[in-house]
């Protein structure tokens, strides 16, 4: 039972950092006109944050002990 709520724990500290990722300050400083290899930076954090918080969470998930 302790392995389920030290998970519990570790996919609400991931939510978390998401709401923290995907709010207005934050994607304010990537709203800018420049582009990264062709693509708009804002498009890019996005692709890149919302890869990263689902590799973190598969890990999470699938973590023992």
């Amino acid at each position: 039972m302790e392995e389920f709520g030290t998970r519990a724990q570790r996919l609400g500290a991931l939510f978390v950092l998401g709401a923290l990722l995907f709010n207005y300050p934050i994607l304010a400083v990537f709203n800018v006109g420049a582009t990264v290899f062709g693509i708009p930076v804002l498009y890019a954090y996005f692709f890149v944050a919302w890869g990263g918080l689902i590799a973190l969470m598969a890990f999470a998930a699938e973590r023992r002990g």
